[in-house]
């Protein structure tokens, strides 16, 4: 179980949200986070006694580092503890589980989960009901049919539209490759939620571009098994043009599996815009990717979860986090994004 604290004893600050960071803050994620403000309104009262659990994926993952970092910002700024939990890998469902579980028996006021699939921590988010602990889902959803079978409730949501993702990415390849062009999927984890929106948003866009899908692999945000793929894909489909991957890891590992093989003009996109990513789509190597700002996304499960703790009845059911697309057109464009 790897965990992250972070501690601030000061006052709440009175800054704007917009304020938070060191340096100039990006137009776009200033604009993110007033999306995010809108939906929620103003921040409640705050006396620093306030402790949030949050509960990612794995910490292995560079993309759920950097969340973890946006909490800690956010925590040092609102003057809240908040500590970060994760299991040691991205498949480790039972690993999750148990993480919850003794985050639960460390009495949070509130806990922010992002679940590995749609039923693996319904148990803990019964015994977080059971000690009046608010649970707010962000990312893919816990499953509502589950939750209510179990007698569970969640509390809050926050989430983007995952298929966008998919989709983004294969209508910008599908402006870049002529019509019938042979393309590739490599998803995550069969099933999971992100996973799945992902692998059908790119299909739709595949479809709607004219682009011809020919292979969907399951890489498991493994970044050895998609570098595998490539290898075996572009052998078995000599004609393959472009490949979109679920996440950047797995995108950067085709590209390499690409370089390696001496294959050129195969387009690959990903979604996470990770900051390797950021600097391969600068030089060329990745066409492009997906994203949304984490420090508004970050910033709305917090003020989200601190409302619940002091009982604001004055709550969106769901919040809702922009996506945006990454190519080489506009890279400019993301200096300074969170």
């Amino acid at each position: 179980m790897k965990v992250a604290k972070f501690l601030c004893a000061a006052a709440l600050c009175c800054a704007m949200a917009t304020t938070s960071f060191a340096g100039e803050p990006n137009p776009m994620v200033s604009k993110s986070i007033a999306t995010i403000e809108d939906q929620l309104g103003a921040l409640p009262d705050i006396t620093g006694q306030e402790r949030i659990g949050v509960l990612v994926i794995t910490l292995s993952n560079p993309y759920w580092v950097t969340m973890k970092e946006r909490y800690g910002e956010w925590a040092k700024e609102m003057g809240i503890s908040v500590e970060v939990m994760a299991a040691p890998t991205e498949k480790d469902l039972k690993s999750q589980l148990n993480t919850l579980e003794a985050m639960v028996a460390k009495k949070y006021d509130g806990i922010i989960v992002t679940p590995m699939d749609p039923f693996n921590l319904i148990p803990g988010i019964v015994k977080a009901d059971e000690k009046g602990i608010p649970v707010v889902c962000s990312g893919p959803e816990v499953s509502r049919d589950g939750l209510k079978q179990a007698g569970a409730v969640m509390d809050g949501w926050i989430t983007a539209t995952f298929k966008d993702q998919g989709r983004l990415c294969a209508e910008d390849m599908g402006k870049k490759l002529p019509s019938g062009s042979e393309v590739a999927i490599i998803e995550g984890i069969p099933g999971a939620g992100q996973s799945k929106a992902r692998r059908e948003g790119a299909t739709e866009g595949f479809e709607k571009t004219g682009l011809k899908l020919v292979a969907v692999e399951a890489g498991n945000w493994d970044r050895n098994r998609a570098y595998d793929i490539t290898t075996n894909l572009v052998k078995a489909h000599p004609k393959l043009k472009g490949i979109y991957c679920a996440n950047d890891v797995m995108a950067l590992a085709a590209v390499d599996a690409l370089e390696v093989a001496g294959i050129k003009g195969v387009t690959v996109y990903g979604t996470d815009f990770i900051p390797e990513a950021a600097e391969a789509i600068k030089s060329g190597r990745l066409a492009g990717s997906t994203t949304f700002s984490q420090a508004a996304w970050t910033r709305g499960a917090l003020v989200y979860t601190l409302k619940l703790i002091k009982k604001d009845e004055d709550l969106p059911e769901k919040l809702s986090v922009p996506i945006t697309l990454v190519n080489g057109e506009n890279i400019g464009q993301f200096q300074g994004w969170k």
